[in-house]
């Protein structure tokens, strides 16, 4: 891919001021800079943003229901009703589900949980998992990282005397389905003051109004905040404001006590001896969770996260692990599929959008071959494939581009949508695609900007390898845990020279394992940079180069770090 390098150094006055708030915290310059691109001007304010405190979480009874979500679960357990915790088969809906079934069920035992199977009842909520309600006995659901478009299904579940407490993030449509209550801080009328919850995020905050209402202390829901780090990570929500305290205190837990379910695929991931990091979960803690729903059905990731015995944990773990490999070598046959038949699109050149569709796809894994085809040509796409009949499929964007609202665009055709900003999902008669096609790409067209048509490379700082020390790593560890709205930030170094034993690396030989010298120091940068095995000629001419980078430990040597290369670029 080729990258679009973006610096802009601050105007004098700006940059003074960033200076001097760097010099009152004892940090180094350029994160003076970084703490002003997230609106933070003061030494109080900074220090609140590196140590987020539990006590800054909003008041939950501020969010649009909760009184009376609350006073429906309290009524259910006064009454010794059955409870079914319902919830959507990806990381989301199964931390979600997980975390509320574990909180209620140390105080009530008549509750149960479900996830839908995604071949066989589809997204969100479904008939069959109602008429299963039903026939056990259950008198209220509450649904998670699903249910505000399931209108239908909730009128047909209330003619049945099953009540509903929905807890979803998901655009709402202007007709909200007839739940006892609807938790959600997209709703229109929405009062609660931060919108960008994951769905676990949202029933973090159910259960923290329900502990509140009862008595019990927070410590005793603070245990599972683990579980909302993997669903913010994994969902790819904005990581400031209440999610930045729930995701900085819930990677502290997951690092010193994780969930028994959790600490069981650490250990089968082979990240026992290591601090984690939302990298950690989004490469490999999430996937493996998420290839339950995509393989088999999502109810073995609860099954793993509920779990109490460590042993039992590490059984499950490895039937998951087995899922993930059967879904690593499924997504790298449909991503060459894919990419091939993009290849072969008339007008390639001139398109803004790209969407394809293959009925034999698998259904579980199409989501990941859109981003496969988003990352690799840098423009929103649609991943397609038949399912009981109607094409279903991923929707996955670009920096920046709501593709959300470009699915919603085509609203009249679809059979059923939803999502948010940067991923969305759809079903639609076969008989259409063609013409969704020609739609989505004409309103992406209309609406994408020029900048959000090239992959760029936001660059926080020029440095010199005199300024990377495991110090600096240690100041920039401070602004984590890293993600949307906090980037991890990448640097520049210019004219750097091979130290003479850089090599190729991998079992294809596509990346190239460096050590790095510069002009103005002394020090031997190591470096890894994935998939650019293409430079190596060029960097063993001994000839100068710019790389791009972020800063990482260097996990085989403690102490050290080494420089994650993102892009490299002869010098002319």
């Amino acid at each position: 891919m080729i990258y679009k390098w973006n610096y802009e150094p601050l105007p004098p006055d700006e940059g003074a001021e960033a200076k001097r708030l760097a010099e009152s915290l004892g940090i180094h310059p350029v994160f003076g800079r970084m703490l002003r691109e997230r609106c933070i001007f003061t030494e109080a304010e900074a220090r609140r943003f590196f140590r987020p405190q539990l006590t800054e979480l909003h008041d939950p009874f501020l969010m649009n229901d909760m009184q009376r979500a609350v006073e429906r679960l309290n009524t259910a357990i006064r009454r010794n009703e059955r409870i079914m915790v319902y919830g959507d088969y990806d990381v989301d809906g199964v931390t979600a589900v997980a975390l509320v079934y574990k909180f209620i069920s140390k105080y009530y035992k008549n509750i149960d949980y479900y996830i839908p199977d995604r071949y066989e009842e589809g997204y969100g909520v479904s008939t069959k998992g109602i008429d299963f309600a039903a026939e056990t006995g259950v008198k209220l659901i509450i649904v998670l990282d699903c249910g505000i478009k399931a209108i239908e299904e909730i009128a047909y579940a209330k003619s049945l005397g099953i009540d509903f407490i929905i807890c979803d993030h998901h655009v709402p449509d202007d007709e909200l389905p007839p739940a006892v209550a609807i938790l959600n801080p997209k709703r229109r009328d929405n009062h609660y003051p931060y919108t960008h919850l994951s769905g676990c995020g949202v029933g973090f905050k159910f259960m923290q109004a329900f502990a509140s209402n009862n008595g019990i202390e927070f410590n005793q829901l603070g245990q599972l905040l683990d579980l909302c780090a993997v669903s913010i990570a994994s969902d790819i929500v904005p990581i400031m404001g209440e999610n930045r305290v729930l995701a900085y205190h819930g990677l502290r837990r997951l690092n010193s006590n994780p969930t028994i379910g959790l600490e069981a695929i650490i250990e089968t991931c082979g990240l026992g001896e290591r601090e984690l990091t939302m990298n950690d979960i989004i490469f490999k803690i999430g996937p493996r969770l998420n290839a339950s729903g995509r393989m088999q059905n999502g109810k073995e990731a609860v099954k793993i996260l509920v779990e109490q015995d460590y042993n039992e944990a590490l059984d499950i773990a490895s039937h998951i692990n087995l899922y993930n490999e059967a879904r690593k070598d499924l997504d790298r046959q449909m991503t060459e599929q894919a990419t091939e038949q993009v290849r072969n699109m008339k007008g390639l050149e001139d398109k803004r959008a790209i969407v394809i569709y293959n009925e034999e796809w698998h259904k579980g894994v199409i989501g990941i071959v859109a981003s496969r085809i988003t990352e690799q040509y840098y423009r929103p796409a649609v991943v397609l494939t038949r399912c009981d009949g109607v094409a279903t499929g991923s929707a996955r964007s670009v920096n920046g581009f709501d593709v959300y609202k470009a699915v919603q665009s085509c609203a009249d055709i679809l059979e059923n949508f939803g999502g948010h900003t940067y991923a969305a999902g759809l079903s639609i008669k076969v008989e259409h695609v063609e013409e969704f096609a020609r739609r989505f790409e004409q309103y992406v067209a209309d609406h994408i900007l020029d900048e959000q048509t090239q992959a760029a490379l936001d660059i926080t700082g020029v440095l010199d390898f005199r300024d990377v020390n495991f110090k600096f790593y240690q100041q920039l560890k401070r602004f984590a845990p890293f993600g949307p709205g906090n980037e991890r930030p990448f640097f520049c170094t210019h004219r750097v020279y091979d130290y003479g034993t850089s090599k190729v690396v991998g079992r294809g030989q596509e990346h190239i394992k460096l050590e790095l010298v510069d002009n103005k120091s002394n020090n031997i940068m190591n470096g890894i940079a994935f998939g650019q095995s293409s430079q190596a000629r060029y960097i063993k001419t001994r000839r100068a180069f710019d790389i791009c980078y972020t800063i990482e430990e260097n996990t085989h040597k403690r102490g050290e770090v080494q420089l994650q290369i993102e892009d490299i670029r002869p010098c002319e």
